[in-house]
C-alpha cells in the first residue's frame, strides 16, 4: 500500500514537471559568442520547482530564475538530480558569482550581493566556456518577472 502511494506521488510530480516544461516561457540569451536557450522561471511556483526531477539538461540549455527586484538569492538542489552550476546576475545581467551545486543537496549557494537573476546550467558549463564573474549575459533585461 505504501509503495503504491509513493509511486502515485512520483508520477504526479513527473507529470507536473512535464506540464511545466511544456508551458514554460523560453528565451535566448548570449554570453560572448555563446548562445543559451533557457526556460524562464518568473513566478514563485516555477522558481520553487526549478529543474527538480529532471534527468537531463541539453548542453546549451538552462533555466533563468527571475525576480521583480534585486535581493540576495540562495539556491539549493533538493530533488534536483543533475549537477548544476548557478550564475547570479545583477540587474544589467552582469555575473556576480558562479557556484557549483551537488545533486539532491540542501546546501545553500547564495549571491555575493543582491541579484536580480540566477542562471542554472549543467555543472561546468560556465568554466568550460570561459565565462566568469564580471561577464555579462545579454538578453535578460527585456524579460520581466511576476
Amino acid at each position: 500500500m505504501k509503495t503504491t502511494m509513493i509511486r502515485q506521488v512520483l508520477v504526479a510530480g513527473m507529470l507536473l514537471v512535464a506540464a511545466g516544461a511544456a508551458n514554460a516561457q523560453r528565451a535566448s540569451l548570449e554570453v560572448g559568442k555563446h548562445r543559451i536557450e533557457v526556460e524562464v522561471a518568473a513566478d514563485e511556483q516555477t522558481r520553487n520547482f526549478g529543474l527538480m526531477y529532471r534527468k537531463h539538461l541539453s548542453p546549451d540549455q538552462g533555466m533563468l530564475f527571475m525576480y521583480s527586484y534585486s535581493v540576495r538569492i540562495c539556491m539549493w538542489m533538493k530533488n534536483t538530480l543533475i549537477p548544476l552550476s548557478v550564475a547570479f546576475l545583477d540587474e544589467e545581467g552582469r555575473i556576480l558569482n558562479i557556484e557549483d551545486m551537488t545533486p539532491q543537496s540542501e546546501e545553500n549557494h547564495c549571491s555575493v550581493k543582491p541579484a536580480r537573476y540566477a542562471l542554472e546550467m549543467n555543472q561546468g558549463w560556465f568554466a568550460g566556456h570561459g565565462v566568469k564573474a564580471g561577464d555579462r549575459i545579454e538578453g535578460v533585461k527585456p524579460l520581466s518577472a511576476n
